[in-house]
């Protein structure tokens, strides 16, 4: 008779591949948001975003740029953040 045991082992998160993703969507998301206002002025949302990202103003392709660069350097730092806790915790 054989006795099998079985391991636990965690998944860890691989931070350049959650920097990558997270920030692709942000940036994504960004473009689609202004799409949304170009569509839509009257329900624009462009104001809260002069909060959020420094430098931009509505709406010019250097803006856009600098909002699609902010936009992704987020989601980098929610992965440099968030990542390394996850794996820290997911190991215990």
């Amino acid at each position: 008779m054989t006795q099998s045991t079985s391991t636990s082992s965690a998944v860890r998160l691989s931070v350049f591949a959650l920097g990558m993703s997270l920030g692709l969507f942000l940036a994504i998301t960004f473009s689609l948001c202004v799409a949304f206002d170009l569509m839509f002025p009257h329900y624009a949302m462009h104001g809260a975003w002069h909060e959020f990202l420094p430098g931009f103003v509505w709406l010019s392709w250097g803006s856009f740029a600098i909002g699609i660069v902010e936009t992704f350097l987020y989601g980098w730092y929610a992965a440099l953040i968030f990542g390394p806790l996850y794996n820290l915790f997911a190991g215990r």
